[in-house]
């Protein structure tokens, strides 16, 4: 069997929030890959949270014609042949993006040469997966978000993430002073809290979004608020920075949903830098990847959990090895891919079951390509 045909899309999918009462819309981009082999089998895989457009150029002139005639079960041949073809030097960025939807194409390809899902390929730990719902966004005001956080939890949502930081590093020359940004944080968070309840768990993502100080002072104020971990704390995810304020407040820390490269998430875990590491197929080089860095952590025993997005690609890592856990599942990025696959999960009480149709168990909607399609 061989690869015969790569084929990328680059799609910008508009996608409409409708948890609370008035609407909200926002758009998603996303590059799907689709590899074909000689026999007729087809494997898509995706990525995001990067330039569509580049990672899917790159695809189409660099990595396809390195792999076109490659057996596609040869996962480490291939994902070798990429890194040396796309990222020799130890850049990461659009080339892990593009090596991440290839390798989960290929991995889906696998599923369906033996009949099995991915999730059993990679080890097959367990059958269901807890889910955390991303709710909670810096363009919906205090009124809206409380709205928003409430609804969820009518409908039996019990663990809750909200974004932090607002960008606030990225929008210094509004100017908008990062104190200021700390101190809406903190009334947004409160308010959240006494909305849910003390049963719901709250999870926080900064986006990388904070300097230090900023962040210590945040930790600092929301300590009484038992938040389940803090995600990206800090800009650049500094494995400095992230083990001095781990050290400092007993605030669980979470990252690597945006880490390209295995070393990065050794340096986390030698520095005991974070209490989750988060992995994310889609981003941080697909399966392949992801499996050895998942490896890499538990030997420090510590759990990898998804974040970044793209719940139904990420399952399959969270429920084939031991030390997977929570699925992340991210409100607009779920509404996008119902937009563009057939056969997704939903999750019960707040667990997802696992599919045990082969490859990733959802299909294509093959119109959507073109509808959504930015080149």
């Amino acid at each position: 069997m061989k690869i015969d045909h790569i084929n990328s899309y680059a799609l910008e999918i508009p996608v409409s929030l409708d948890i609370t009462r008035e609407p909200v819309n926002t758009s998603h981009s996303v590059c799907i890959v689709e590899v074909e082999t000689d026999n007729g089998l087809r494997g898509h895989g995706i990525s995001s949270i990067g330039p569509v457009g580049s990672i899917a150029h790159m695809v189409d002139t660099l990595a396809a014609p390195a792999i076109i005639g490659m057996n596609p079960l040869d996962h480490e041949a291939v994902w070798d042949k990429l890194y040396w073809q796309l990222a020799p030097r130890g850049q990461t960025g659009v080339a892990l993006h593009a090596i991440a939807a290839i390798d989960i194409a290929l991995w889906d390809i696998k599923g369906h040469a033996f009949g099995q899902p991915v999730w059993r390929l990679l080890g097959g730990a367990r059958g269901t997966v807890p889910t955390y719902t991303t709710f909670g966004f810096g363009f919906y005001d205090l009124d809206t978000l409380v709205e928003a956080a409430s609804a969820w939890v009518a409908r039996g949502v019990r663990r809750l993430k909200m974004t932090v930081g607002n960008s606030a590093l990225q929008r210094r020359d509004e100017p908008r002073p990062l104190g200021e940004v700390v101190r809406e944080d903190i009334v947004r968070v409160r308010a959240v809290r006494e909305a849910v309840g003390d049963a719901v768990e709250i999870y926080l993502d900064a986006n990388c979004s904070l300097d230090f100080y900023h962040a210590d002072q945040l930790c600092r104020a929301l300590q009484p608020l038992d938040i389940t971990f803090f995600e990206e704390p800090v800009t650049q995810n500094d494995v400095r920075q992230m083990a001095d304020l781990r050290s400092r407040h007993g605030i669980a820390l979470a990252c690597g949903q945006n880490e390209g490269l295995a070393f990065r998430f050794r340096d986390l875990l030698c520095a005991q830098a974070a209490d989750v590491i988060q992995p994310n197929v889609a981003i941080s080089g697909g399966f392949t990847q992801c499996a050895k860095i998942a490896g890499m952590a538990a030997a420090f025993n510590v759990p990898i959990a998804n974040g970044g997005a793209w719940p139904f690609v990420n399952q399959h890592l969270q429920a084939g090895l031991a030390n997977g856990s929570l699925v992340e599942y991210h409100y607009p990025s779920v509404t996008c891919s119902e937009k563009i696959y057939d056969g997704l999960a939903r999750p019960h009480d707040g667990w997802l079951a696992m599919p045990d149709t082969p490859g990733l168990g959802f299909a294509l909607k093959r119109d959507a390509l073109n509808e959504f399609a930015i080149r």
